[in-house]
């Protein structure tokens, strides 16, 4: 188990690429004012179905805490995990919080049904799109070419060192596209922070996409990440790690986070 530094505990689930080595800027940002507890989704062994497994997970990770309760924060993919396990553990959820998650609603594009149908064989495929989707925003994130070609270079090594598994990958991907969540949004009871990037820069993602959660998370509140795409948490960790640490955030309107209606009108 990953359990980092000291304060309010927070349990952050990684996105598809499935390990928690992706977002290690922001554990290491989180730990400098949380407890952090985090995990790659592969670590989940059962035989049933991979969402009850990642609720079985969570669960043991905050019994082996010795904690009743915590934040739970899901990256992208790894948002629709979070929503399940508010829907389904609602006492042991102080907060929720969604960064660049997709809506329920989503729906794969013809691109990446093809790397659903064939992951080996379409993976050097993906890698390239990844990066081609990613660059952007590695771009924005710095204001020196020597300072983007380092997060580019960090960013790289990685992808190297916590490889994907592409077969594992098609599983979850199955897992969620067979799954409504739309029912667990609804029975969300814990005070929920919907984190997005700018607009132009978030290319996994559309922005569009994961503002739907507003639709179906009661009381959901959201919030713009300012200079980030789909990584903020890699690209700007510290200031992703300001916005959980900042709980009136999450239980009143405050600068720069939209209330339902807010979030509708833009």
């Amino acid at each position: 188990m990953i359990d980092r530094g000291s304060g309010p505990p927070v349990v952050l689930i990684p996105g598809i690429q499935g390990r928690w080595e992706w977002m290690s800027p922001g554990v290491d940002a989180l730990a400098e004012r949380h407890r952090v507890l985090t995990f790659s989704l592969g670590d989940a062994a059962g035989d049933d179905a991979w969402f009850d497994r990642w609720v079985r997970l969570i669960d043991r990770r905050l019994d082996d805490a010795g904690l009743e309760s915590a934040t739970i924060a899901g990256v992208s993919f790894g948002g629709l995990i979070a929503i399940r396990y508010a829907a389904r553990r609602p006492s042991r959820v102080r907060r929720l919080v969604l960064a660049s998650t997709p809506s329920p609603r989503y729906r794969l594009d013809p691109r990446q049904e093809l790397h659903l149908r064939h992951p080996l064989l379409t993976f050097p495929l993906f890698l390239a799109g990844a990066i081609g989707r990613v660059s952007p925003e590695i771009f924005a994130a710095r204001p020196r070419w020597t300072s983007r070609l380092q997060l580019g270079a960090e960013y790289g090594w990685r992808t190297v060192r916590a490889r994907f598994n592409p077969p594992l990958m098609r599983e979850w991907v199955r897992a969620w596209t067979s799954t409504d969540l739309t029912a667990d949004c609804a029975q969300v009871t814990a005070p929920t922070l919907v984190i997005t990037g700018e607009p132009g820069l978030d290319r996994v993602v559309r922005v569009a996409s994961t503002l739907e959660l507003l639709d179906f998370i009661p009381h959901a509140r959201h919030t713009v990440l300012q200079g980030t795409g789909h990584v903020g948490i890699i690209t700007k960790p510290r200031e992703f790690a300001s916005l959980l640490t900042e709980t009136s955030a999450l239980t009143g309107t405050t600068p720069g986070v939209a209330s339902f209606s807010d979030a509708h009108a833009s």
